[in-house]
């Protein structure tokens, strides 16, 4: 079967892939970047997800994002994109349903948290950790840690990384150094990422109180948008209204990058997969288009972001974080086994040791950073019982 014969030349080939760190045999029945897709949904870190913040904690309410659905709606919008740019919808995918695996409990307020834990021990960064649960960290397979995806998947995920880093991370690290791009796959990833999530922030902040369409009509990408929608449903209100101007933005957005990003492709001479590392990127958004979505992220961080009623949870999310990995380094007994190091002390074990309390705490749910940190410092919670 050819899986391959809507894929333009310079698309993601399983066939031209620079492999898995581990030799398999062929699938044989899906491409090698759907077999990466199922490991990734089959993952312990993906189901994981369900339970940690995107914006509110889980526990503030039912129908607020979490990673999981961001993830997935993530790989909607990228999928959606890709088949119009003939790109590898199942590689863009795999990359989008990954890319936050790595993330702690409690969003980017429990990564500031743990990476000012780790600054003696090489920091903390959740691309970093994403690749690290699926390359080291997940526990499926008898012949290899991790899911030993294909190394164009594992490109995706890395998004950022420093100088110090990539020289660590060899082949995988190597465009970092060089100054070269990943797939146009792992691009479009990238601001898939950029217009789930804002777009779908502004849902979850209306829906929480926080933020109210009139503070939103000052932002022209959501004021004409839906200006569109009160003229073609009059009297249109309520969620129904916030759902029609939500699904126009978003159009908005995909159809301004298809089009920008396929300009941008015409203009440059491109054959295989190989010379997009060599090019500028090529998937992006219009100048115009770009300013509005600025504009609109600079909103969200200023009215939603740092609401002082979420400061107030990512407050209490620093504190717990800080304080586990506290207890857990001064005294690794607390850990579960698989976390304690052994060996003779020094300065080599010290950073082995706080790298395991950081996996410990990474892979963490809100819920259970939360249960975790009562029974440490409550005297009345009570421990699990184990017949």
């Amino acid at each position: 079967m050819n899986f391959d014969a809507r894929l333009a030349p310079y698309a993601a080939h399983p066939a031209a892939s620079r492999g898995r760190r581990f030799p398999e045999p062929a699938p044989g029945s899906r491409t090698e970047f759907q077999r990466d897709r199922d490991r990734i949904i089959h993952s312990t870190a993906f189901r994981r997800l369900e339970y940690k913040t995107q914006v509110f904690v889980n526990h503030e309410g039912d129908l607020f994002r979490t990673r999981l659905t961001h993830s997935i709606e993530v790989a909607q919008i990228a999928r959606s994109i890709a088949r119009n740019l003939s790109l590898n919808e199942d590689l863009v995918e795999a990359i989008s349903l990954a890319h936050d695996l790595g993330h702690t409990p409690f969003g980017h307020a429990g990564q500031e948290a743990l990476n000012a834990c780790m600054k003696d021990y090489g920091g903390f960064e959740h691309n970093l950790q994403s690749l690290r649960v699926v390359d080291e960290l997940e526990e499926h397979y008898g012949a290899f840690n991790g899911l030993n995806l294909m190394f164009e998947t594992r490109e995706g995920i890395l998004k950022h990384c420093s100088q110090a880093n990539a020289k660590a991370l060899g082949d995988i690290g190597q465009r970092f150094i060089e100054k070269k791009q990943p797939t146009l796959e792992a691009q479009l990833a990238n601001l898939a990422d950029e217009i789930a999530y804002n777009n779908h922030d502004i849902d979850d902040g209306l829906r929480s109180g926080l933020l109210t369409t009139a503070q939103l009509d000052e932002i022209d990408l959501y004021a004409r948008h839906r200006r569109e929608v009160e003229e073609a449903f009059p009297g249109i209100s309520g969620r129904r209204a916030i759902h029609e101007t939500i699904r126009r933005m978003i159009n908005a957005l995909a159809v301004d990058l298809i089009d920008t990003s396929r300009e941008r492709i015409q203009a440059v001479p491109l054959k295989t997969a190989d010379d997009v590392r060599n090019a500028p990127p090529l998937i992006g958004f219009s100048d115009e288009m770009t300013q509005r979505a600025t504009l609109l992220k600079r909103f969200l961080r200023e009215n939603l972001y740092h609401h002082y009623q979420v400061n107030r949870m990512t407050s209490k999310a620093r504190r717990i974080i800080r304080e586990l990995f506290e207890a857990f380094t001064e005294e690794p007994r607390l850990l579960p086994p698989d976390y304690q190091v052994t060996g003779s002390d020094g300065a080599g074990k010290a950073h082995a040791q706080a790298r395991k309390v950081a996996d410990y705490i990474a892979g963490m749910t809100d819920r259970y950073a939360m249960r975790e940190h009562r029974r440490l410092f409550m005297v009345d919670e009570a421990e699990p019982r184990f017949s």
